[in-house]
């Protein structure tokens, strides 16, 4: 996960540079295990935010720099239009603010982050938030501004002014946006109102967070509370009736709120729709992907290819099902590990078998990563009040990006750290080619970086594997995790786009009726009409644990993201000349140009069948691979 705005772009949403993370909801401090609470650990393995701030009084002097930064910024308005001259120095002065918000930011939030449990920390995260609506309202005259300039006269002043070139895609990418960009009152309330464009996500985060009251269980011999977290446990139990046990009754719980949290959804489809149509967008999705760019043909594109390769997805659910020894395999038997085996990675294992893996992208990248793996870019381990999950932070530009881990010992483990440290390295080459402006990159061309390292991390650990156990281990891990990247995120696209065009026709939505939509859906990609596997209909109330709708058509980009990754990691494994320089050369392009343009640099054209073919040919493999293991036995 790449902590950042999904689509983000500085000179457009000063205030959003690193507010939302891919999750989508706060998380819970991570949870210690005996076993690694008392580890020890060597300074490397705690990240140094002392290389970003000394302490916390910097901090607060460089905050103060960037609220007297703000009034000198506010004297730009009126007076863009003065020259080439102005207009560069006005630019500069913004990326400077800019810079130094994402490095306040991020400090903050790191900060918070090792210890969610120190209120001084979360002051901090507070005063940079109102930091970025300041930023927002007093950069709002911007985009009008450029816009008043007019093609031509911006076109000119490019030419003429050596120090604009930095800024020529955020310029013409105003320019670009003309249709949907207001005159400087109607940004300026926009800004205003940015206070207010979270409120169904913050209901949805503290009545899913604090207020259920989670029911409780005995599982495995314990009783448990059975919130979010300990359903993500348990819902992978061996024991077959204790899964069952365990969907039933938290999917029942979810079912009591269906009603209110259909109205959160609601509101949030509302809030998408009034946002698109104030900024004069056809749809809700039209001005989602056109925050990048992107053709909404690579969105359907990527639809079609998921309903025209089901097949692909069932002959994967049957195979699971055998390998569970199920002949009628239900939706609660989708989360047990269909290999198990005893395996145990320290850290240190985990980064050599990274480097190991990651050779065929060539000594700049392996050095790079070598080096900064001992220069404290990383918080490793779980540590008490620490947040939970994985994530990479690129705010500091100038400094480096940093790495937040929970460690645990186990390949999930490694597959995490080559996961973020793709990001890591995506920010890092990035940062050395870009300036800041043009240094972070969207999550569409992000998660393509991580789970490229994924897929060579895998190949990699096939080669040498000790047996044909431990083989079937990786290849059952790799299915599994195409399954969940490619197909359930699809589905949740389709579902988003579903309830957002209903909207727009003039329905409404209810918790039922996001139900029954949700069910549909459930049941035509998992076979159930097919026999393929069964979806008892009290689970499709899971559309309610979803936070990913509150996101506003982003999650879409991490389908299309494994799909071009399985495609460049097919080109790059197979020797194909160029093919690792090529996707460097991606890497370093940052946010220069559209994502979807970047990539078709590289060869590859999401609005094709091309990238979606590789993964499904990669799952067909694995399963052909897999097969012949078991025709073995």
């Amino acid at each position: 996960m790449r902590l950042t705005d999904p689509g983000f772009r500085p000179w457009l949403a000063a205030a959003a540079i690193l507010t939302t993370s891919c999750a989508g909801t706060p998380t819970a401090p991570a949870p210690v295990p005996e076993t690694t609470a008392a580890r020890p650990e060597s300074v490397t393995d705690r990240w140094d935010l002392a290389q970003i701030y000394p302490d916390t009084a910097a901090w607060k002097a460089d905050l103060g720099h960037a609220d007297a930064q703000l009034k000198d910024l506010a004297r730009c308005k009126g007076h863009l239009a003065d020259g080439a001259a102005r207009l560069r120095q006005c630019f500069n002065l913004y990326a400077d603010v800019a810079q130094r918000f994402a490095r306040l930011q991020t400090y903050a939030s790191l900060l918070r982050d090792e210890d969610t449990r120190v209120p001084a920390h979360l002051e901090l995260a507070q005063q940079v938030e109102l930091l970025g609506v300041r930023f927002s309202e007093s950069s709002s005259f911007v985009q009008p501004e450029v816009l008043a300039l007019g093609r031509k006269r911006l076109d000119a002043w490019l030419k003429a002014e050596p120090g604009l070139a930095q800024y020529r895609h955020p310029l013409e990418d105003i320019v670009r946006q003309a249709p949907h960009i207001l005159d400087a009152r109607g940004e300026d309330l926009l800004a205003k109102a940015s206070l207010a464009a979270g409120t169904p996500d913050a209901v949805y985060g503290v009545l899913t967070g604090a207020d259920i009251a989670w029911p409780r269980l005995t599982l495995e011999g314990t009783e448990v509370t059975l919130d979010q977290a300990a359903y993500t446990r348990y819902r992978a139990a061996q024991d077959r009736a204790e899964r069952k046990q365990v969907f039933d009754a938290f999917w029942s719980k979810w079912k009591e709120y269906e009603r209110t949290l259909g109205v959160t959804l609601y509101g949030q489809v509302k809030a998408d729709i009034a946002g698109a149509r104030v900024r004069n967008h056809g749809s809700a999705r039209a001005a989602a992907l056109d925050a990048n760019a992107i053709p909404e043909s690579v969105y359907d594109t990527l639809v079609t290819q998921a309903h025209a390769n089901l097949p692909t997805l069932h002959r994967y659910l049957k195979l699971r099902g055998r390998l569970l020894g199920l002949s009628d395999l239900r939706y609660y038997d989708m989360y047990p590990s269909i290999v198990k085996a005893d395996l145990r990675f320290p850290v240190a294992d985990a980064r050599r078998l990274t480097l190991e893996a990651l050779q065929p992208l060539g000594p700049e990248y392996v050095g790079a990563m070598e080096q900064a793996f001992g220069a404290r870019w990383m918080d490793v381990y779980p540590h008490p009040g620490k947040r939970s999950g994985a994530y990479m932070n690129p705010g500091a530009y100038a400094v480096h990006p940093y790495l937040l881990l929970n460690y645990n010992d186990d390949y999930e483990s490694v597959t995490t750290l080559a996961h973020e440290w793709g990001h890591a390295m995506h920010s890092h080459l990035a940062s050395r080619a870009q300036p800041f402006l043009t240094a972070n990159y969207s999550i569409f061309t992000a998660e393509i970086a991580s789970t490229v390292n994924e897929a060579l991390l895998m190949e990699h650990m096939l080669k040498h594997a000790r047996d044909d156990h431990e083989r079937l281990y990786y290849l059952g891990l790799a299915l599994e995790g195409l399954r969940l990247t490619y197909f359930r995120q699809t589905m949740f696209a389709e579902f988003e786009r579903n309830i957002h065009a209903a909207v727009e026709r003039g329905d409404t939505l209810t918790g039922e009726s996001l139900t029954q939509s949700y069910c549909e859906l459930l049941k035509q990609y998992h076979g159930d009409a097919e026999g393929v596997l069964k979806i008892d209909e009290p689970y499709c109330v899971e559309w309610a644990y979803i936070p990913h709708f509150y996101g506003n058509f982003y999650v879409y980009q991490y389908a299309t993201s494994v799909a071009a990754a399985s495609l460049f990691a097919q080109r790059i494994l197979s020797g194909q000349p160029g093919a690792s320089e090529q996707y460097l050369d991606l890497l370093r392009a940052g946010g220069s140009d559209y994502p979807y343009d970047l990539l078709k640099r590289a060869g590859i054209d999401m609005a094709t069948a091309a990238p979606h073919q590789a993964l499904f040919a990669r799952m067909n493999r694995i399963m052909d691979e897999i097969e012949a293991i078991l025709g073995k036995k």
